[in-house]
């Protein structure tokens, strides 16, 4: 089973909606909350290429935001 990797802030809406899209797929995810991590969001920025949340991985692919999210589980 893959690691999924969430990089949140806990006030975006699009970071609850991807949660709860995994939650409703039964898949578990380590959650890391940047909302206050100057040093997390260097390394979301470094592994992502992006500045905004959420940022998914599994394992070490990059999946994108929440819509690249929602748009990975159409295809699969």
């Amino acid at each position: 089973m893959r690691q999924i990797t969430l990089y949140t802030k806990d006030y975006c809406p699009y970071c609850k909606a991807a949660k709860r899209l995994l939650q409703n797929k039964g898949l578990s995810y380590h959650e890391l909350d940047i909302t206050h991590n100057i040093k997390l969001q260097a390394e979301m920025r470094q592994r992502s290429q992006r500045r905004t949340v959420p940022q998914i991985f599994f394992d070490e692919q990059h999946v994108g935001g929440c819509d690249d999210l929602y748009r990975y589980f159409d295809m699969h």
